[in-house]
């Protein structure tokens, strides 16, 4: 899952990058107005963290661009206002939760998954697939009663193409999902390679099916009939 902070504070916004990626989460910055249009333009992501106050402008127009743009990321406002005008003018703009400073990493994590349920899994915290039953809160994955021992990436990478089933997804948006900004250093997608083939290894091994197909030129798909 890929998150985005968009938070002017630097040190308020690494430690909530050091919590949530040992939430196994994928985590990107943006310290400014300009930095989180940018991103936010070009990237898609499973939630963004929405600061109102920004130097250089107003984190509503955000949500504004994100609204115009038809895109469909879970937006939490966390900012230290505490005024109700400013809490439902980004909920009426489209954000999913608003938090208030300073509040609890904890706390902010379970906001975040309860979000991404709500956008991404119809409010369920278990996707089940025939055999497979996937636990988007304890990160497991069950097939035939036994529990697959996954890494995190092979986690990441099984929840995109089953929340994606049927649809063909290019290797440069498995990429970005897998490794966020970091996926425009590669000069190639060996590490996508080595990922998908574990997986289909591991759930091989396990009893699945061979859901997980090669679309030539253009991608990976997760077919399953529905």
């Amino acid at each position: 899952m890929k998150i985005l902070i968009v938070e002017d504070e630097k040190e308020l916004s690494r430690s909530i990058a050091v919590y949530l990626k040992n939430e196994s989460y994928t985590c990107e910055v943006a310290h400014d107005f300009t930095t989180a249009i940018e991103k936010t333009d070009v990237f898609d992501y499973d939630c963004i963290l929405l600061d109102i106050s920004l130097p250089d402008g107003n984190g509503l127009a955000v949500l504004r661009s994100l609204k115009e743009n038809k895109k469909t990321d879970g937006v939490i406002i966390i900012s230290a206002k505490h005024s109700v005008d400013d809490r439902i003018a980004g909920l009426n703009l489209g954000a999913d939760d608003y938090l208030a400073k300073p509040f609890h990493l904890s706390e902010l994590s379970a906001r975040i998954s309860a979000v991404i349920r709500r956008r991404r899994f119809d409010g369920n915290k278990t996707i089940v697939l025939n055999e497979l039953a996937i636990d988007t809160v304890a990160r497991t994955v069950v097939a035939h009663n036994v529990c697959l021992d996954l890494t995190r990436k092979e986690y990441d990478l099984l929840l995109y193409l089953a929340t994606n089933k049927n649809r063909v997804i290019s290797k440069n948006a498995i990429a970005e999902h897998l490794s966020g900004e970091e996926a425009e250093v590669f000069d190639n997608f060996d590490f996508i390679y080595a990922h998908i083939k574990n997986l289909k290894k591991k759930l091989s091994s396990a009893g699945c099916d061979d859901y997980i197909k090669s679309v030539y030129g253009m991608g990976y798909k997760f077919e399953i009939q529905v």
